[in-house]
């Protein structure tokens, strides 16, 4: 792959269930990376997407981890990462858009905008990342194109700017009215749609008799939008105040394609980042990178473990000698991989934009820099509001120091927040999670991973907020309430529910009490 390419980094982001997987397969169809996309509605002997590759995933047909597909399409690079969107387990999703330029927003036609999906936006515009929003299943019935249109304006504050309209309602999907070119883009299904499908562009005139009609009221619709303004416009795009909207089906793979030529128009490149003293790194600067996601145990023939790196600036060469920010001391590189679904393969060079893995790489955490030449230290990646507690106890006392170990090791990759106190000892640790998935794969990983069964029991808490230690000896004692300190430092209080919180808040004005990111109500 030529490494001087332009790049676009971007992640697919929405609700469980919304198509997420189905559309990382159609893209990657497309832009002929594979030739036949997996079948992800189907469930028992249905094969897995390239994406997903955890055997939780393949069971229960859902994205856990977050894999990140590199290919070429135009001339161009598409890092996409594609993120776990399911309800139960999403802190790595919100990791994952540190990494990214660009985000889309994966709607289901029929449901509208829903609470996960909510969140993550949220964390893109905490991040000022531009979103594009695809209206998914367009092929099955739903609600009417224009009222999606309120419902987006409506909750996250964004100007949809349609740049395709749908010919057809949901349900009889015909094509789409391409906004820019005022052509019909006519689609033919395939089988399954386990192949490109087959579109033809045509002027008003060649539109024949069978969809003369649902024509015409997409042009109709498309003209009330031009009348109202909601056409796009890229300044206001990449300022966070408007989001393109296209129309499509993954599963039938209808749409794909403008999606992808879509990315390529309007996404941004990547671009200078501020590091935590304020310094500005251009992408043309010496190499720096930070990693945003470590992941383990994906190879089961021997215990791996793989830190994920967003290249922010300079040229990666494989074997370079790095220097790891947080430790001054330097890093060999010679066992960088790139990754496609489980499949990973020695990476040469890479570029501003591009993901990169590093092999065993113990020393790495979440948030760390990498850089040559001048100093630089990026902001760490934020760890999010957790809603689910449990107490964990090593299930065999004889094998206290495996558990000890895995503890620190999961803790390390941020799999689940680890919380303690003097009050509960080092012995019962608290996890925190913002979805009680999270210690499904705790649990497996504990049995399988560290030879160490776990004991859970649940606490019954809903909200943190982060306090400091003044606020953690002022809350002492307070019914409904504890304070606990994470293993990065940071004391949260944790709340027996959002009244409480709000509660305790209001009574005790003094108090640091903060939300942490993503947290509050969907």
């Amino acid at each position: 792959m030529s490494n001087t390419l332009p790049r676009r980094t971007f992640a697919i982001i929405s609700h469980p269930d919304a198509g997420k997987s189905t559309l990382t397969e159609a893209l990657a169809l497309h832009a002929r990376v594979i030739n036949e996309a997996g079948a992800v509605h189907g469930k028992g002997d249905r094969r897995a997407t390239v994406s997903d590759w955890m055997a939780m995933e393949k069971a229960r047909g859902i994205s856990i981890t977050s894999a990140a597909l590199q290919f070429t399409y135009r001339d161009h690079v598409i890092n996409m990462v594609d993120t776990p969107g399911h309800s139960d387990f999403s802190e790595d999703t919100y990791r994952v858009l540190s990494a990214v330029d660009a985000a889309v927003m994966l709607v289901d036609a029929a449901k509208g905008l829903e609470p996960q999906t909510l969140k993550l936006f949220r964390v893109c515009a905490l991040r000022g990342i531009p979103v594009i929003t695809v209206i998914n299943k367009w092929d099955r019935p739903g609600l009417s194109a224009l009222e999606l249109m309120d419902l987006i304006a409506d909750k996250i504050k964004l100007r949809p700017t349609p740049l395709t309209w749908p010919v057809g309602e949901a349900g009889d999907f015909r094509g789409v009215l391409d906004r820019r070119t005022d052509e019909f883009i006519k689609y033919t299904r395939t089988a399954g749609g386990a192949t490109r499908a087959p579109e033809r562009r045509m002027g008003a005139a060649d539109v024949d008799e069978n969809d003369r009609q649902v024509w015409e009221t997409a042009v109709e619709e498309h003209e009330l939008l031009s009348l109202d303004e909601a056409d796009h416009d890229q300044a206001r795009f990449l300022a966070g105040e408007t989001t393109p909207v296209m129309f499509a089906s993954a599963l039938q793979n209808f749409g794909v394609a403008q999606l992808l030529d879509l990315l390529l128009d309007i996404a941004p490149p990547p671009s200078a980042t501020t590091d935590v003293h304020g310094v500005v790194r251009k992408p043309e600067d010496e190499f720096s990178a930070f990693v945003f996601k470590v992941q383990s145990g994906m190879n089961n023939a021997h215990r791996d473990r793989l830190a994920y790196a967003r290249v922010v600036s300079g040229q990666f060469e494989r074997g370079m000698v790095v220097t790891h920010a947080a430790t001054g001391k330097p890093f060999a590189t010679k066992f960088a991989q790139s990754v496609f679904g489980r499949d990973t393969k020695a990476v040469e060079t890479a570029e501003p934009g591009d993901i990169i893995g590093f092999v065993n790489a113990q020393a790495l955490r979440v948030g760390d820099t990498l850089f040559t030449g001048d100093k630089v230290e990026f902001p760490p990646v934020p760890s999010f509001a957790p809603e689910h507690f449990m107490t964990a106890k090593a299930g065999d006392i004889s094998r206290y120091k495996q558990f000890r170990k895995g503890i620190d090791q999961l803790d390390h990759e941020g799999v689940v927040q680890v919380l303690r106190s003097d009050l509960r000892g080092d012995q019962s640790p608290v996890l925190a999670a913002v979805g009680p998935m999270q210690f499904e794969v705790v649990e497996d990983r504990m049995v399988h991973e560290f030879n160490s069964p776990i004991k859970f029991s649940r606490l019954d808490y809903q909200v943190a907020r982060r306090t400091d230690a003044e606020g953690a000896e002022a809350l002492a004692g307070i019914r409904g309430v504890e304070v606990l300190q994470r293993s990065d430092g940071t004391h949260l209080a944790l709340f027996t529910d959002a009244w409480r919180a709000k509660t305790v808040t209001r009574e005790n004005p003094d108090v640091l009490l903060e939300e942490l990111p993503a947290g509050g109500a969907a």
